[in-house]
């Protein structure tokens, strides 16, 4: 099985140069991680060609992290990743408070992947006033 050809292969995010001087590729579970990570915290209207892309997440820079703050967030990312992640069925998002950090959010994001079932799981910290 081609991972690549399977669930897709793209340039890196972030944008990596290989030994040889060249950018570097993802493929497979590691594109689709990638791919999340970039709708994630890409600002809706940050791409002129396709201004509703993203899930905006900085928008919460200078919210409390309160439940209510962490329970939109996780409807966000339900959201953005349901309309632009068709490799994906999201089976769960939680939002916690980081216990280290006030002023973070923590986000687990457990998907699975369409086209072989394989569940995944990525987490993501979201920055807020605290």
């Amino acid at each position: 099985m081609d991972a690549g050809k399977l669930l897709g292969r793209g340039l890196s995010f972030p944008p990596r140069v290989g030994p040889d001087g060249r950018l570097q590729w993802s493929e497979g579970e590691r594109n689709v991680r990638e791919s999340i990570q970039v709708i994630l915290t890409t600002q809706q209207r940050e791409r002129i060609l396709l201004p509703e892309f993203g899930g905006s997440l900085g928008q919460y820079l200078f919210e409390p992290n309160t439940v209510t703050t962490r329970h939109q967030i996780a409807e966000r990312i339900t959201r953005a990743l349901a309309q632009w992640e068709p490799r994906i069925a999201v089976e769960s998002v939680s939002v916690e408070e980081d216990p280290r950090d006030a002023r973070t959010a923590t986000a687990i994001i457990t998907y699975k992947l369409v086209a072989t079932g394989a569940r995944e799981r990525i987490s993501l910290g979201v920055t807020l006033a605290g």
